[in-house]
């Protein structure tokens, strides 16, 4: 029997010490909130009343608004909802990065200081006129913030469909028929309105309802026409056949044929991946591909979706987010036109304990895997009371990419970042100090953002390419990017409208690893052919310009 105790007290040992060995972690993510200058406070149009449309604001959209070669963050910002009155009115709100990890407040002199209840947002040069403009879907009509290429704006509003106000949610820009022009798909959430809200309590403690206590709305498509103006084309692809509480989009090419296909979050429902099929031609096999429900066959209260290539085997892959106790989905790409949810398998399982929202993919460390940032955050600011092991505040989690097998949380083991306990909801990655390593944003419920800064000191090598389009469109959406380093293939593709109704990335951060450069690029431009670029220099941001030789 002592034997027996020795043998169990060193097995235990031994697994405790597995365990902090496997969540050591190199990473180094440290909150600079305090000394970047982004000093806002989001407001959710908290009535008191617990509307259900509170709990979901906002997400927000990094993008270089100026051309200057530092990306720049406008941050989401919900109103006053019935009932409410706020002194100053809330906006949303312009950060110009100056440099050196800091940022100053631009929104009045860019004039995009909206005063809408807005949800979802993202940019992309539409115009081809060399600047992103921005897309922002509100509860009312939808916004474009059409860049002028002097630092200012210019506010048109799309007009608004019959009936009472939508609730805009997730925005993808995309070339759906490979004309040289983004087009713009809307996600809708639910159909909500005043006059007929649900209430509802937990145990005694008031919260907001959930979207079954409302129908589904339908989703909207808009064709760029060349002339500065859209036409609805959401009959015609059939979006009014498939209603869905929608949250987060992601447009990318899931069965690599040359044209972009659309993944759609649907909350308590199931998820829609629309099969381009050529011009405006649409198919929704989301049950089919294996992405409408989770690997138990169950639907997930689906937030947001972000795409990589997370195993190196060149098929990009999909991730969402989702409600406290369903694991966040890992669809893995079979490249064969279906996936397989492997996220229990691989590690997610650590972000069971959260409700989940914003969420991305990124090489931290530029060891050329892939890991993940996942904003959380509950619904329910008394949630404690009614399960004393949920919190309405919660950190935000860091799953380290280990080779392609596994996912490992090193959110304790990777900086300051992971110590906060924070209502989050969208996420931006990118690299703001043009350092060669991707910061994080983060837009929190009702409070500042936090500024997260990559300061990790172990890192590989890396390349930044930024693509410009001639024949397509002129940001090369929807174009894919692989980067040859030895016997590794890295995969990405130009998305514009990601993870929790969010944007970023455009600007392609590849992590070589100790590779000195890349051996080859190819790029597949849009709606055009191939390209090749040969050995390129790590350490330095590249710019691509689409050959007119074609």
């Amino acid at each position: 029997m002592k034997y027996q105790v020795v043998f169990l007290t060193w097995l235990l040992g031994l697994i405790c010490t597995s365990r902090q060995l496997a969540a050591q972690s190199n990473l180094r993510l440290d909150d600079v909130s305090d000394r970047a200058g982004i000093e806002c406070t989001h407001f959710s149009g908290g009535t008191g009343q617990h509307y259900i449309i509170e709990t979901v604001t906002s997400g927000l959209a990094s993008c270089d608004y100026d051309s200057d070669g530092l990306i720049d963050v406008f941050l989401l910002s919900g109103a006053p909802l019935l009932g409410a009155t706020v002194e100053p009115a809330p906006r949303s709100r312009l950060f110009r990065n100056i440099g050196d990890f800091r940022f100053i407040d631009v929104t009045d002199q860019a004039g995009v200081g909206l005063e809408t209840f807005a949800l979802g947002v993202a940019a992309g040069d539409y115009d081809n006129d060399g600047d992103p403009d921005l897309f922002v879907s509100n509860f009312g009509p939808a916004i474009l913030l059409q860049n002028n290429g002097d630092g200012t704006f210019t506010r048109q509003t799309f007009p608004a469909a019959k009936g009472p106000p939508r609730v805009g949610a997730g925005v993808s820009l995309l070339d759906v028929d490979a004309d040289g022009l983004l087009d713009i798909y809307f996600a809708n959430y639910i159909r909500f309105s005043f006059d007929k809200r649900a209430t509802r309590t937990i145990f005694g403690v008031p919260a907001a309802p959930g979207p079954k206590d409302y129908l589904p709305d339908t989703h909207t498509l808009l064709h760029n026409d060349g002339s500065g103006g859209f036409d609805d084309v959401s009959e015609r692809v059939g979006l009014p056949a498939h209603p869905g509480p929608g949250m987060g989009t992601v447009a990318f090419d899931f069965d690599h044929d040359r044209d972009t296909d659309l993944f759609v979050c649907n909350d308590s429902a199931a998820n829609f991946l629309f099969e381009n099929r050529g011009p405006l031609d649409w198919a929704e096999i989301g049950l089919i591909a294996g992405v409408a429900y989770d690997v138990r066959g169950a639907q997930q209260a689906t937030m947001g979706a972000d795409v990589a290539d997370f195993d190196g085997d060149g098929h990009l892959d999909l991730v969402t987010t989702c409600f406290i106790n369903e694991i966040p989905t890992l669809y893995r790409n079979s490249g064969v036109g279906y996936f397989d949810d492997i996220a229990a398998s691989v590690g997610l399982g650590a972000a069971t304990r959260n409700v989940t929202w914003g969420v991305g993919f990124s090489d931290f460390d530029n060891d050329t895997w892939p890991d993940l940032f996942i904003a959380s955050g509950h619904l329910i600011a008394g949630i404690s009371r009614v399960q004393d092991t949920q919190r309405f505040a919660a950190p935000n989690l860091i799953l380290q990419n280990r080779l392609g097998k596994r996912f490992v949380d090193v959110t304790k083991n990777s900086g300051t970042a992971g110590q906060a306990q924070q209502v989050s909801r969208g996420i931006a990655i990118d690299d703001f100090d043009n350092d060669g390593l991707n910061d994080v944003i983060v837009l929190n419920l009702n409070d500042h953002p936090q500024v997260i800064r990559n300061a990790t000191s172990s890192a590989g090598n890396y390349l930044q390419l930024q693509l410009v389009g001639l024949r397509s469109n002129r940001d090369a959406v929807g174009s894919r990017v692989t980067v040859t380093v030895g016997q590794r293939k890295l995969v990405q593709e130009v998305i514009a409208g990601r993870g929790y109704q969010s944007h970023f990335g455009t600007r392609l951060s590849f992590g070589l690893g100790s590779a000195t450069h890349a051996d080859q690029i190819e790029v597949e431009w849009h709606g055009g052919v191939s390209e090749q670029f040969g050995k390129t220099t790590a350490g330095q941001l590249v710019i691509l310009r689409q050959s007119d030789h074609y």
